[in-house]
């Protein structure tokens, strides 16, 4: 008998459990419902086997008192096409009975019954049921009539134990005879699936899926993975398609990724990385990772899956892996933070990557505006919370703008200042709750009639952005709104283009008017010297730091007061004179206080500030009906 046969106790050792509930669930999903894509079976199997070897050598590092400690860390497959059988062997950490129960006999996900009742109600697909939720290794039965699994831990006194099932409510422990260290899984195949009995095939499928795990992978006696590590090799010696290839056995995400980036570095510190940028923020439902965070290596050992110190908070949405033998192998996760070398690596991979993505905007402008639309935020968050990032960050910000044109086009900070014009002291923005509403808003008036570009700001974190970076290239950022800005005087010509102002009596009557109706919802009235098409606009105070954040905290505070505002009135618009001259002639006429409403309403709803805009409906019934009214009089 060789070294890796065995031989099961006796039967009277044997022991008969039941799986737990959710578990007889997702086998008889993959027995009965699952018919496509049945290879990824051998995937999932050759990654367990992958884990339990690098569980296995990251143990060996701090502890010499293992079993075969000479043994090759390896992954061996054969086949018998008559019998119809597969045999996959790894020599890695191995399994006592009880974790043998643990991991095939549950599921320690906990979303796991969630999942399962997902694929019930068919809100997804069953056939992404493989790799998520650590139930993996039950795929072996959508192409298996048995399992067997017979594992002997690497503890030197630990005893090997057989786990068998045929996929339904039970399966069989009992003692083993193993002499070697690791686990040996025997698939006995359907009748309708022995294709999977033949070695090219196998070794087609560990091609395809498991070409860059770092340990052989043997069928029969030939090596079937490459396993030099796609990160370690030179970006000179790496195709488009092995990028995109090792980006979806990394995230099993079916979608090629937006952008890679191959780092190799000697100098400050040893390192070699592969990040990727996703093509979406959002991968479904059925996205597998649970956090954020690189995969960290030491010479090709895994130190940490989700390493969340290499890449600054703001570019938790990269996937990839980093490699360093400067790190110490036996570096703990409590040390990493504050391992200079870490900080070396970070600081490295931040510069590239902000790089990147500003090669990215200037040579695949389409793509670029795919990814502002996707991970935009996260940029904003950046310059939000972390001033230091600002000079590496505020190249990468993108807005809308009244000089782009439609949803798509998009500006950074650099096109702007290069079209402002000779005299123009400041770089104007205007907060909105979405863009068909900024675009009517009043602030752009005066703006629109002197040919000033204003960028548009309608994201939910656009307000902390403009607050923390407050300027760019010397200009200050300042919002329309403002009634201290410092611009020229409307000229003369739109000045007659507007038509004859309202006397200046009837107007100071018909600010005392709006005031008295207003009272304290306002903090002052006044006529305007920028408004040209508008009849009126709402301009914050001078001396209110708060007012970029009035949009949010409406959003998110439950006793959200509205803000008072100044209002300002044009004298020369149709509207603002034709109440005056009402007001000037019927002074009791209950419509002058219905129209003055609406008009402040309409400056709240516009600015983003109204809090509950169907309070509006009566009064604009009441306001249609006088309309229909006057019509059918005249």
């Amino acid at each position: 008998m060789s070294e890796n046969q065995t031989t099961a106790s006796p039967s009277s050792a044997q022991e008969s459990l039941e799986f737990r509930a959710e578990v007889q669930q997702l086998l008889h999903i993959l027995a009965h419902s699952l018919y496509t894509n049945r290879e990824i079976f051998l995937r999932e199997l050759i990654s367990n086997a992958s884990d339990a070897l690098n569980r296995l050598q990251f143990e060996m590092l701090t502890n010499p008192d293992v079993l075969d400690p000479e043994a090759e860390l390896a992954t061996r497959i054969e086949v018998d096409e008559e019998a119809k059988t597969i045999r996959i062997t790894d020599t890695g950490i191995g399994m006592t009975r009880d974790e043998l129960i643990e991991g095939l006999g549950t599921i320690a996900h906990s979303g796991a019954l969630a999942f399962l009742q997902g694929v019930q109600d068919e809100k997804f697909a069953v056939d992404e049921i493989i790799g998520h939720f650590g139930v993996g290794f039950y795929s072996v039965f959508m192409v298996a009539d048995q399992v067997t699994v017979t594992s002997r831990s690497y503890r030197p006194d630990a005893e090997a134990w057989s786990w068998t099932s045929s996929g339904g409510n039970t399966f069989a422990l009992a003692p083993a005879d193993k002499p070697t260290r690791g686990t040996l899984i025997e698939v006995k195949l359907k009748d309708e699936t022995t294709e999977f009995a033949q070695a090219w095939r196998l070794e087609q499928i560990v091609k395809k899926y498991s070409d860059y795990v770092s340990f052989p992978i043997y069928v029969g006696d030939k090596v079937a993975n490459r396993q030099t590590a796609l990160w370690r090799q030179s970006p000179q010696d790496v195709g488009d398609e092995q990028y995109v290839e090792f980006y979806k056995q990394l995230t099993l995400d079916f979608e090629e990724p937006l952008l890679h980036i191959h780092l190799v570095a000697d100098a400050p510190v040893h390192m070699r990385s592969i990040l990727y940028v996703p093509a979406r923020g959002e991968r479904g439902i059925l996205q597998l990772r649970t956090e954020h965070g690189l995969k960290l290596y030491s010479r090709k050992v895994l130190i940490q899956e989700y390493n969340k110190d290499l890449l600054p908070k703001y570019f938790r949405f990269l996937d990839g892996v980093v490699d360093s033998e400067d790190l110490p192998l036996n570096i703990s996760r409590e040390t990493i933070q504050s391992n200079p070398m870490v900080r070396q690596i970070r600081r490295a991979l931040t510069n590239r990557v902000a790089k990147e993505l500003s090669s990215l905007a200037e040579e695949r402008a389409d793509d670029y505006t795919t990814f502002w639309r996707e991970f935009g935020p996260f940029i904003e968050e950046g310059v939000a919370t972390d001033p230091a990032s600002h000079e590496l960050l505020r190249g990468l910000l993108r807005f809308h703008s009244s000089k782009a044109a439609g949803e798509d086009e998009l500006v950074s900070l650099s096109e702007y200042a290069s079209r402002m014009k000779e005299d123009q002291k400041a770089i104007y923005y205007l907060l909105g709750d979405d863009l068909k509403s900024v675009v009517h808003s009043p602030h752009l008036d005066y703006f629109r009639a002197n040919d000033i570009e204003v960028l548009y700001l309608v994201g939910p974190l656009d307000s902390f952005t403009v607050l923390a970076l407050k300027e760019y290239d010397g200009k200050p950022l300042q919002n329309v709104d403002d009634a201290g800005l410092d611009l020229p005087e409307v000229s003369p010509a739109a000045d007659e283009e507007a038509g004859q102002a309202l006397p200046q009596s009837d107007f100071d009557h018909l600010v005392e008017r709006f005031k008295a109706d207003l009272g304290d919802r306002v903090v002052d009235v006044r006529e305007s010297k920028r408004l040209t098409d508008s009849p009126c606009r709402l301009v914050s105070p001078e001396g209110s730091p708060d007012r970029d954040l009035q949009r949010v905290r409406r959003l998110v505070e439950q006793e959200y007061e509205v803000p008072k505002k100044i209002l300002e009135l044009n004298r020369r618009h149709a509207l603002v004179q034709k109440l005056g001259r009402l007001l000037a002639a019927h002074p009791d006429d209950g419509l002058i206080e219905t129209v003055v409403q609406q008009l402040f309403e309409n400056a709240l709803l516009v600015d983003g500030l109204h809090p509950n805009p169907s309070d509006m409906a009566p009064r604009i019934h009441a306001l249609m009906e006088a309309a229909v009214a006057s019509h059918t009089e005249s």
